[in-house]
């Protein structure tokens, strides 16, 4: 199924046959203290720089209403984000997996964002649009 918005994503996971859990990494982007004249100035129109994860979740897609509903309750944090990083989690045997079965992949997100490698992931910007790098 091709993904072209935040409720597409929520429509397949609630169409799985084994219940779900969706992971969340909020991430932020930063300019490199060591970063190059070509980067500052690209950084200051908009592009570049580095992703840094700011907060994760983990959510049932029942619990979703909307991307909306997630952006606005994200802002309850205090964290300025650029984009969200997902990925599911998925039950076997039709028992959902828990928030502490969750922990341990959450952060193994965290740390790939941190070393660049999201290509399992799928980023969604503040206006719940599907990015594609590269």
């Amino acid at each position: 199924m091709e993904i072209a918005s935040f409720d597409d994503l929520l429509h397949a996971a609630r169409a799985q046959p084994e219940p779900q859990r969706l992971l969340f990494v909020f991430a932020g982007v930063e300019l490199p203290d060591d970063a190059t004249p070509a980067q500052r100035e690209r950084f200051a129109a908009g592009q570049g720089g580095a992703l840094v994860p700011l907060m994760c979740v983990d959510k049932r897609p029942e619990e979703i209403a909307s991307f909306q509903a997630l952006a606005e309750e994200s802002g309850q944090f205090g964290h300025d984000w650029a984009m969200v990083f997902v990925a599911a989690l998925s039950g076997t045997l039709d028992k959902l997996p828990t928030s502490e079965e969750a922990e341990a992949p959450l952060q193994r997100m965290v740390d790939a964002i941190k070393q660049g490698a999201h290509g399992a992931f799928i980023p969604f910007n503040r206006q719940g649009e599907p990015v594609r790098f590269g």
